[in-house]
């Protein structure tokens, strides 16, 4: 699973961008009976769906003799098309496909409003003159004056995925913890083991060493990520390596007023070759803001975070399982360590929905809720000494936890049979020894 989680991963995300792209070759054939006389020779016709116009024919004629037919579907058009939104039916032997469905919607819907438009007295070409489509760049301004290309929707889909890689990273291989440790426990084994290490080394060794084993999956999910995000660059926007993809640039964000006032309306060549192009390179802002996200820095950070975070629960973890012979009864003593958890994943969406608000940034420096919480605003960028200052106080609490966890850990793992309760817990804590 750690090699076929990306691979899974990416699967999702890949696979309906690839069958999107995908068409049905199948030609269909679709009888039109148009008792309106409006739509007569004017849906347009595509490579794969084809009308055919039928004169002074009923639908039951049709439906009689449909399997002995060619045709994919019958197209049934009232006359009271323009008044009522459902007096269009398609009918046919199987369910027909909503590419077709939508095909045909779309056509008559543009149809009927330029009759109505027509109708008014307005004309064609004055609709086609002030349809606007608007798509908003994000840049941002560097420190030392530059510019970079930014996605406001891609580093809330990073953060998110960080911050939530984090929580899943730091529940299971905690959870492999607790439960190694009960396992010790109950089978005896830990008794041979204290006989020749200190009980806070063999925590320790064990929380390095899933930790270590986390590490490596991690780093397994990054490489595998960047091979699927690379080879699937081609196969999402294959045009973006054609020739006039490339000549396709975005527009300058120089101050050109005179240019703007004396063309307010017109197009010019580019503009046409843009509009042309861009639905087929949608998707070349989302890679080149993939290119310009610091991952070094959020690898870099995610690294130290995920670290942190599981130690210090880590540690937690194994004092649980410390403290009990059975994981039925860690229940009571779990709730405590999941609440922060599960508090932090619900802030998530408030974090990347507003990352520079109070709430975000409280929950970013506070220990418990930092792993998760910093991850999610780092790549709407993060001011360093907020940084800095989550990154130590979440070191000093993880001190703070292992020392309490080693307590605890030393006298539980040689107690059986005994229900733990947390004044018993507390005794443990305070033994000098």
């Amino acid at each position: 699973m750690t090699i076929l989680g990306p691979l899974l991963f990416g699967a999702i995300v890949i696979a309906p961008a690839w069958l999107a792209n995908l068409e049905d070759k199948q030609v269909k054939k679709i009888a039109v009976i148009d008792s309106s006389k409006i739509f007569i020779n004017k849906l347009p016709e595509t490579e794969y769906i084809k009308f055919n116009y039928l004169q002074n024919t009923r639908v039951e004629d049709i439906k009689r003799n449909f399997e002995q037919t060619d045709y994919y579907a019958l197209l049934y058009i009232t006359h009271l098309v323009a008044n009522t939104s459902n007096s269009v039916v398609m009918y046919s032997d199987q369910q027909p496909s909503l590419s077709v469905k939508s095909h045909i919607s779309s056509a008559i819907e543009k149809e009927l409003e330029q009759q109505k438009l027509r109708a008014q007295g307005i004309d064609d070409n004055i609709l086609q003159t002030i349809k606007t489509n608007i798509n908003i760049r994000t840049v941002q301004w560097t420190e030392g004056g530059g510019e970079k290309e930014s996605s406001t929707e891609l580093a809330m889909i990073v953060g998110y995925f960080g911050g939530f890689l984090i929580y899943f990273f730091i529940f299971l291989f905690g959870a492999q913890v607790m439960r190694g440790v009960i396992e010790e426990k109950t089978n005896r084994i830990v008794e041979i083991i204290v006989s020749s290490v200190k009980p806070f080394q063999l925590m320790m060794g064990k929380i390095i060493g899933i930790g270590l084993v986390g590490l490596t999956q991690f780093g397994l999910w990054v490489v595998l990520t960047l091979i699927i995000v690379t080879g699937a660059k081609p196969l999402i926007a294959p045009q973006m390596t054609t020739p006039a993809a490339q000549e396709v640039k975005a527009p300058s964000i120089m101050n050109n007023e005179n240019t703007e006032q004396a063309m307010p309306f017109q197009e010019t060549a580019s503009q046409q070759s843009t509009e042309d192009l861009s639905g087929n390179i949608e998707a070349e802002p989302i890679f080149n803001a993939l290119e310009d996200i610091n991952f070094g820095l959020i690898i870099g950070v995610f690294i130290f975070f995920f670290l942190g975070g599981y130690l210090l629960y880590g540690s937690l973890f194994a004092a649980i399982g410390s403290a009990v012979d059975n994981e039925t009864d860690t229940q009571q003593f779990m709730l405590p360590i999941t609440i922060p958890l599960i508090l932090a994943i619900i802030v998530l969406v408030q974090g990347i929905s507003n990352p520079q608000g109070g709430i975000a940034f409280w929950f970013s420096i506070i220990p418990l809720t930092s792993p998760i919480l910093m991850m999610a605003r780092l790549p709407f960028g993060v001011p360093t000494w907020e940084v800095m200052l989550s990154m130590a106080l979440l070191a000093l609490t993880f001190i703070g936890t292992t020392w309490l966890s080693g307590k605890i850990y030393r006298t539980g793992i040689l107690m059986y049979g005994k229900k733990v309760n947390y004044k018993e817990l507390w005794k443990w804590i305070r033994y000098k020894i």
